[in-house]
């Protein structure tokens, strides 16, 4: 692979917002970049590349005789419940429909706006209720329709068949066996890990996943996954009705670009598994930030030169490596003189009234050697007791980090824009949001304008006044 084109890939994910970027030829690491603040030994939500985890785990399951035929209805599978909305659509709903988001349930999730079903499902006491009491929209097997809710019907049924929790029987049956011993997997509220998302992987765990679909479903010694289940990703025949040239098809969690002989394992905000299995590659990328996949995988394929090693090049060697140092080198933002009201607001806690961002409080240290925030969010929006959260700020313009926040490590600094108006910014870390919220004080008041990467938005009002 040319060392030039790769040090220009690289330079692709400084500026379209990556966390972290893999490419692995011929089972040799080529690159491996991380994007500052994020830094090796942090694990990544995978978003839904989750489903094409759990479709691996459905695929290991057909194979040892705990989950099938295809053709099996779903309703079949849940004799205990009393499903709402049933009729002649809905019992003919099977196995096959669901791993293909062909299942015809009723469920707006579009991939290019904002989801309405999933929302009020992470609402429910049950979510495996929710989904099969779910209207019929259409019958099975007519049309894509993406669907979060399947795969979260999926991860109930992998537990229910194999009679072990979805994350216990991946770590017998697919993680042991590739030799990936830290992941954390979110859970409904019965316990049953999320099947559409929720999953937190270290990205060269990620490349072990492509490394077994690239190989056939082999690893090592061992054939983990049947090949030909390998083959229905390969031969993917549902048409996901993007409306974009070249066409994206999906079979069993993963997506496809026909024309380009690419398999993807893809989450939101780009967290991505990329088998190429005519170049023998396997790429990983997790990040925050939307942008052409087409485009992405036509810089892998393009630094691809030769079956054998190329010429020596110096100077393109040195230029990847300096793009590799560059990308994990945090840059300082902006930061301009403290403002008066530094000290006399330090120390105050500001409270607000009920909020979908769900803030209660928040005080702020702006003077001492080692300035820092302190948080307090709403539990119950979630049923759980209120988070407090206290951690270092940067004000010289680099991100301070917790160290002892386990897996929800965030990254935070803070600038005055003018003498009323004090910049915040909170990088997720391991889920690679980030958040700018700008306060706004007034006397006792302060106006806190929020927004993300995710394009959330609030506007909140507080009082320091008891």
């Amino acid at each position: 692979m040319s060392s030039g084109a790769l040090a220009d890939l690289v330079e692709f994910g400084s500026a379209n917002a990556m966390d972290s970027l893999l490419v692995i030829r011929h089972g040799q690491m080529v690159v491996e970049a991380h994007y500052a603040p994020f830094r090796p030994g942090i694990k990544h939500v995978v978003n839904s590349a989750t489903k094409a985890i759990v479709g691996t785990l459905a695929g290991i399951a057909f194979k040892d005789g705990a989950l099938g035929p295809l053709e099996q209805p779903v309703l079949d599978l849940f004799p205990e419940r009393r499903i709402a909305n049933v009729d002649a659509n809905k019992k003919a709903m099977t196995l096959g429909g669901l791993l293909d988001l062909i299942s015809g349930l009723d469920w707006r999730e579009p991939l290019n706006n904002v989801s309405e079903t999933m929302p009020q499902m992470t609402r429910s006491r049950d979510w495996v209720g929710f989904v099969l009491d779910r209207p019929m929209a259409q019958a099975p097997g007519l049309a894509f329709n993406y669907n979060s809710g399947s795969w979260h019907l999926l991860s109930a049924i992998l537990t229910k068949q194999t009679q072990r929790n979805t994350l216990d029987y991946a770590k017998q049956k697919l993680f042991t066996p590739l030799g990936i011993t830290d992941v954390t997997w979110q859970a409904d509220p019965q316990g049953i890990p999320i099947g559409g998302y929720g999953l937190f992987m270290h990205p060269r765990d990620m490349a072990k996943i492509g490394y077994l679909y690239l190989h056939k479903g082999r690893w090592a010694e061992q054939q983990i996954l049947d090949p030909t289940w390998v083959e229905r990703v390969y031969q993917a025949r549902v048409d996901m009705q993007l409306g974009t040239s070249p066409s994206f098809h999906y079979a069993v969690g993963w997506w496809t670009i026909p024309e380009k002989h690419v398999y993807m394992a893809v989450g939101y905000l780009r967290q991505l598994i990329i088998v190429l299995p005519d170049a023998d590659v396997v790429a990983v990328v997790t990040g925050k930030m939307h942008y052409s996949i087409p485009a992405l995988i036509d810089r892998i394929n393009g630094a691809v030169k030769s079956e054998t090693s190329l010429p020596s090049d110096s100077d393109a060697s040195t230029r990847l490596a300096g793009r590799i140092k560059d990308a994990a080198t945090e840059k300082p933002s902006a930061v301009g003189p403290a403002s008066a009201l530094a000290r006399t607001l330090s120390g105050k806690a500001y409270r607000f009234q009920s909020n979908a961002f769900g803030m209660k409080s928040f005080v702020l240290d702006l003077v001492s050697s080692k300035p820092s925030y302190e948080l307090v969010l709403d539990g119950s929006l979630r049923g759980l007791p209120d988070l407090r959260i206290s951690a270092a700020l940067g004000l010289d313009g680099f991100f301070r980090t917790n160290e002892n926040s386990g897996d929800q490590l965030v990254a935070v600094k803070g600038r005055w824009l003018d003498e009323t108006s004090f910049e915040l910014v909170s990088h997720a870390l391991s889920e690679g949001i980030v958040t700018t919220s700008i306060l706004t004080f007034d006397g006792d008041e302060v106006v806190v304008d929020v927004k993300d990467n995710r394009g959330f938005r609030n506007h909140l009002v507080g009082s320091s006044k008891n």
